[in-house]
């Protein structure tokens, strides 16, 4: 995994910039702390930061290739898990290779099919690869979006980065936001729009899209989207199949050069990617496999079980770690690192984010990094197998808006009526909802719960699904770890996707059809546990903390933040509720300490990046 980065300019002789390029690509360095490289010739420059898992030796970028007096230059991020079958094709087609990283397979599968490389990619990936007797940019995303890909376009030049952060150091590119953008922040919140960067004039490159950018100008198409077909399988065949795409991904994934670990929670999802993992480690005679989970300080003593989290992990995990066999490292966090963490992850994500859930994954993240540069994590299973509360909750289904945002007019109400009037955050989100919508792909003869569940489910995929993505790209990567997701393999998700409702909920459970296919994977009980989401502390001193800060921030007439919320709400609920308030908020509840952590991250962020209202 790496930080990529660049400047095509048909206006400029960017050889007369290096500084620049330098400047963006040092931004990046958390992400690649191996290794720096930069590549400019006159209308393109490259820049890359490198975090060595494939070959350390010899994969240094932006990496090149002569094919007779023409060049090919490539930036990369993300991992090829095909990469061995691609490499054996292209032999045969005749190119030679000089290392063993997957970068070189990119970039001569670009040589050899141009823009159809990424139909035979099976991986995680943003990339760009410059043609320099075409003069033309080629740029492309992973099909399900797990690594990011953010660019800025006006007439004449493009700019483009893993991070915000790297074209936010562009000098000709000021941190600014307009009405959309704050709606994103105050409506939307850290689920955002499908390709919408939030600052003015900056875009994400969508999952599954790619971008090509010549003299003529910037062009997008998707080249991957989901498509709805009859599922033909039975009950005990699409479990079989289920089991044997997750066991090949899960394999596929376990390469490396360098330490790989598991985040294990001790639920269905971690637990059957840590128990195929450790299965694989012993038959392969690799040693016994490493394994991390987090919790926090006395929250034993604290937590209370809800219907959205209704029982610790700890037990679980004592269980798994139990029946596998792995080396377990169990890490916890006090509140002070908690409340010290909400500053450094705005940073991580140039945004505001999940408050302290992002602050405990990036701490967690950064032990992990101690031990291993590679960890195997459960994201997407929820989204692709229908897991959340939401799928199965009357509410929800029938609610005409994303499920995730029952709560908007609540947390409108927090905001000031001007703020309100201006960007009117309902009506955005009404419509961003419907956008949503319009994007389903339909299967007709599906009766009008199939059709729901169809919807659901592209909401979760396409747009909650991808929020967890950015969060754990960006957490991981702050500190230097690649985190590899199995659930998202295009070809799970695909498969996945087509599998009827009364299949995916076999014996009446949520994701009954991955608990099917784990059979003889997990132990019993493990089978069955009811979910539990990502853990947050329960300690009252870090509502303590959060709300003091938020405090401080009301009382400060110089704060960036009180233009856009309503102070006398705020501080009521601070002062007189002492924070004892709950929403349902992004599939669990959000309650007073989630909610003053971020705003107290929206003004961090504020004046930390110096952010000008256009």
């Amino acid at each position: 995994m790496c930080g990529i980065t660049g400047w095509i300019d048909w206006n400029k002789d960017l050889t007369q910039h290096p500084s620049v390029l330098e400047n963006m690509t040092d931004t990046l360095a958390p992400r690649g702390p191996d290794a720096a490289g930069t590549w400019i010739v006159p209308r393109c420059a490259l820049g890359h930061r490198r975090l060595s898992v494939m070959d350390p030796a010899n994969g240094a970028q932006p990496m090149t290739r002569k094919v007779g007096e023409n060049t090919f230059a490539v930036v990369y991020n993300g991992e090829l898990y095909n990469a061995p079958e691609l490499k054996k094709e292209l032999e045969e087609r005749g190119h030679r290779f000089r290392t063993t990283c997957d970068t070189e397979v990119l970039l001569a599968a670009y040589v050899e099919w141009g823009p159809g490389c990424v139909d035979r990619f099976n991986g995680i990936f943003a990339f760009a690869a410059w043609n320099n007797e075409e003069q033309s940019l080629f740029a492309a995303r992973d099909r399900l979006g797990v690594k990011p890909f953010f660019y800025a376009y006006t007439e004449g030049r493009l700019l483009f980065g893993s991070e915000p952060k790297a074209i936010l150091a562009h000098p000709d590119f000021p941190a600014q936001i307009n009405g959309e953008g704050l709606a994103e922040i105050f409506a939307v919140g850290p689920a955002r729009t499908p390709g919408h960067g939030v600052y003015k004039n900056l875009t994400e490159l969508k999952p599954g899209h790619c971008l090509t950018l010549d003299a003529n100008g910037l062009r997008i198409r998707a080249y991957w989207k989901l498509e709805s077909r009859p599922h033909e399988d039975d009950v005990e065949a699409t479990a079989a199949k289920v089991q044997e795409l997750l066991r090949d991904t899960v394999i596929r994934q376990l390469a490396s050069d360098v330490p790989v670990c598991t985040l294990l929670s001790g639920g269905l999802d971690s637990s059957a990617l840590t128990s195929l993992a450790a299965s694989y480690y012993k038959d392969q005679g690799l040693g016994t496999l490493h394994t991390f989970s987090v919790d926090y300080v006395d929250n034993d003593k604290h937590f209370k079980a809800n219907a959205f989290q209704p029982n610790a992990d700890a037990p679980w995990i004592q269980r798994m770690t139990d029946h596998l066999g792995t080396v377990h490292h169990p890490i916890e966090f006090d509140t002070p690192e908690l409340v010290e963490a909400l500053r450094q992850v705005v940073s991580a994500r140039d945004l505001p984010g999940m408050a302290d859930v992002d602050g405990s994954l990036y701490l967690f993240c950064r032990e992990i990094k101690k031990h291993a540069t590679v960890a195997i994590s459960g994201e997407a299973a929820d989204e692709i197998f229908g897991g959340y509360p939401w799928f199965h909750r009357e509410e929800a289904l029938n609610a005409d808006t994303f499920p995730w945002s029952l709560a908007t007019p609540d947390r409108v109400n927090l905001l000031s009526k001007d703020f309100v009037d201006w960007v009117k955050p309902e009506q955005y989100v009404k419509e961003r909802y419907r956008q949503a919508l319009s994007e389903v792909p339909r299967l007709a003869g599906e009766n009008q719960q199939q059709n729901r569940m169809r919807e659901m489910s592209y909401l979760n995929i396409t747009r909650f699904m991808p929020t967890l993505l950015d969060r754990k790209d960006r957490m991981s990567m702050a500190v230097g770890l690649e985190v590899r997701v199995p659930f998202c393999d295009h070809r799970l998700v695909e498969y996945v996707w087509n599998i009827p409702w009364e299949i995916k909920t076999s014996g009446d459970r949520e994701k009954g059809i991955l608990r099917k296919a784990l059979r003889g994977v997990l132990p019993e009980d493990v089978l069955t546990r009811k979910k539990s989401p990502y853990p947050k502390t329960h300690n009252p001193n870090y509502l303590a903390a959060v709300r003091s800060w938020v405090l401080e921030i009301l009382d400060d007439s110089s704060s960036p933040l009180l233009q856009f919320i309503d102070v006398a709400k705020i501080r009521a609920l601070a002062e007189d509720d002492g924070g004892k308030f709950d929403l349902p908020w992004f599939g669990q509840l959000m309650t007073g300490p989630q909610l003053f952590a971020y705003l107290a991250q929206v003004d961090t962020w504020l004046r930390q990046y110096k952010v000008a209202i256009r």
